[in-house]
C-alpha cells in the first residue's frame, strides 16, 4: 500500500501554546480521510501543515517522502479552502474561466489557453456534473453548484490527492448529497486520495475509511 503522506510525532503553535500536539497520522493511496472536531482544535491548520504553508515545531510531515513545505509534489495536491472562492464572489467571471484559473502555471503568464486546456477544464466540469453550466456566470449559481466548480477547479490538474475544508457548509441538504456521491466517485473510481475536515460526524462516517478527531489541548510542550 503506498504511502503518500506520514505525520510523526508532530506539535504545533502558533504563539506559547500548542494547538497540535503529538499528531501520528498515515495516509494511503486511495484513502477517504475525515477529519473531526469541535472549533479550535486546529483542523485547518492540520491542513496547512499538509499543503507546506506551516511548519511543524515539532516532529515530521513527509509528503511523498519529502517534508511537506519543500514543494516537491507541485501539482499533485489539490485543495479546496473553508468557504474562500466559492461564496461571495460577484465579479463577471464564468464557471469555465474559474476553473481555467488553476491551469495558469502551465498555460503561462499572459498566453491564451490551448484546446489541451480547454478540453482539460470541461473534462473536469464534466466529472462533478457541471459542464453545461460552463458559459454562466459563477456568481449566478447556488452554493452547492459553486462549490462543484470549485471541486472542479481543484481537480483540473489531475491530482492524486484532494484535500477539502469543510466543503458542505453553508450548502442544502440535496446538495450536500450530490457533493458526496461526487467524492466518492473520484475517491473509488478515479482513487483520488481524500482527506476532508468535516462537522458532521455520522455523515464522514458514512463515506470516510479513516477517521481523525482531533480534541482541544492546549498546553506547553517542552
Amino acid at each position: 500500500m503506498d504511502k503518500i503522506i506520514e505525520i510523526k510525532d508532530m506539535s504545533f503553535k502558533y504563539d506559547k501554546d500548542y494547538i497540535l500536539t503529538s499528531i501520528n497520522l498515515d495516509v494511503n493511496r486511495g484513502d477517504f480521510v475525515g477529519i473531526i472536531g469541535a472549533n479550535g482544535t486546529g483542523k485547518s491548520t492540520l491542513l496547512k501543515l499538509i499543503l507546506g504553508q506551516l511548519k511543524p515545531n515539532i516532529g515530521t510531515i513527509s509528503v511523498y517522502g519529502n517534508p511537506a513545505w519543500s514543494n516537491n509534489r507541485t501539482g499533485k495536491i489539490g485543495y479546496v479552502a473553508q468557504v474562500g472562492l466559492s461564496r461571495g464572489m460577484d465579479f463577471p467571471a464564468t464557471v469555465g474561466e474559474i476553473v481555467m484559473l488553476n491551469m495558469y502555471k502551465d498555460i503561462g503568464l499572459f498566453k491564451f489557453p490551448k484546446k489541451e486546456h480547454r478540453k482539460a477544464v470541461k473534462k473536469a466540469l464534466d466529472t462533478v456534473g457541471m459542464l453545461d453550466y460552463i458559459d454562466r456566470r459563477f456568481s449566478d449559481l447556488s452554493g452547492g453548484q459553486q462549490q462543484r466548480v470549485i471541486i472542479a477547479k481543484a481537480i483540473v490538474n489531475k491530482p492524486e490527492v484532494l484535500i477539502l475544508d469543510e466543503p458542505t457548509t453553508g450548502i442544502d441538504h440535496k446538495s450536500e448529497e450530490i457533493l458526496y456521491q461526487l467524492l466518492d466517485k473520484l475517491n473509488q473510481e478515479d482513487n483520488i486520495t481524500i482527506l476532508m475536515i468535516s462537522h458532521d460526524l455520522r455523515k464522514i462516517k458514512e463515506h470516510s475509511n479513516k477517521l481523525i478527531e482531533l480534541e482541544c489541548f492546549e498546553k506547553e510542550v517542552n
